[in-house]
């Protein structure tokens, strides 16, 4: 089941399992920004990842002394528990709710909330925490946008770039690819430049991780049509830069949390990245996606 907002210019549709984000499509001219979600390659459009990012070493963090298992980025990737919290014409807000079974691996009284709101060519993408418990509630949240690249049929993959807001220096930290951890090796990325060139190459290694970006946005380019659309995550402390080697797109993630490293004690409190809300308290984070007007008409 699906569900879809609109104005003038995008047509937005957002699945009810996951809560997941899958097409960002223009009004006038039909042109897909969203990366088609091809089983084949890789079988999601925009997982929402809560209450963790990436994996945890053997799938397991201890909380209070006691072990509890969770998948790789959590539950709410493919939960079919949503429902409709509110639903207009340019907005869409969905809503899960803890239950005995959420309970079982994550032992936190929540309300989870997945807000869509459309302005102009603006797509806002907002994440909502509120601890229904009456103790400290850890968590991390993120995104994990596919955007399809090349959109264009005269153009490939290589013609595409990532351009930064700022001129970096960073450097990827490197995951483990047997086990999804986080290494301790790193690998220089950035030289002084606000450029990042896609190749399918680029990920072979699994996705690149940044911890010290200066930018908190960041432009899909191609060198035939221009900028295609922005990410801006000003509130978000992490970024990934992912596709499958053999993927017609690429993801841009903005994250609070992060992958286990390799030498974690897989305390959940003490993890990286790792929020704390308060008994009673309300979170919320948000990024957004502009798509570039020219190519709207």
């Amino acid at each position: 089941m699906q569900y879809t907002i609109k104005n003038s210019q995008l047509n937005i549709a957002i699945k009810k399992t996951g809560a997941e984000l899958c097409s960002i499509q223009s009004v006038k001219n039909h042109t897909q920004f969203m990366w088609d979600a091809d089983s084949s390659v890789w079988g999601n459009h925009a997982p929402n990842l809560f209450p963790i990012i990436g994996a945890l070493k053997e799938d397991t963090y201890i909380f209070e002394g006691k072990a509890y298992n969770l998948p790789k980025h959590g539950f709410i990737r493919g939960n079919t528990d949503f429902e409709v919290h509110e639903h207009t014409e340019t907005s869409l807000t969905l809503k899960l709710r803890y239950s005995d079974a959420t309970l079982k691996t994550y032992p936190f009284k929540f309300e989870f909330y997945m807000t869509y709101k459309l302005t102009d060519n603006k797509l806002d993408i907002i994440h909502t925490v509120k601890n229904l418990d009456d103790k400290p509630l850890y968590f991390s949240v993120g995104g994990h946008p596919a955007f399809k690249c090349p959109v264009f049929e005269d153009e490939n993959y290589d013609d595409y770039f990532l351009e930064f807001e700022h001129p970096e220096n960073s450097k990827t930290h490197l995951i483990n690819t047997y086990n999804g951890l986080i290494s301790s090796n790193t690998k220089p990325i950035f030289n002084n430049t606000n450029i990042l060139p896609l190749t399918h190459e680029l990920f072979n290694d699994d996705a690149l991780i940044f911890k010290d970006l200066k930018s908190k946005q960041v432009s899909l380019k191609s060198n035939k049509h221009g900028t295609i659309l922005t990410v801006s995550y000003p509130d978000f402390e992490y970024l990934g830069i992912w596709a499958k080697p053999t993927g017609n797109y690429v993801c841009i993630e903005p994250w609070l949390g992060i992958a286990d490293s390799e030498a974690t004690d897989q305390e959940f409190i003490t993890k990286e990245g790792i929020l704390s809300l308060g008994a009673g308290d309300t979170f919320e984070v948000g990024y957004w996606v502009e798509v570039d007007v020219k190519l709207l008409s």
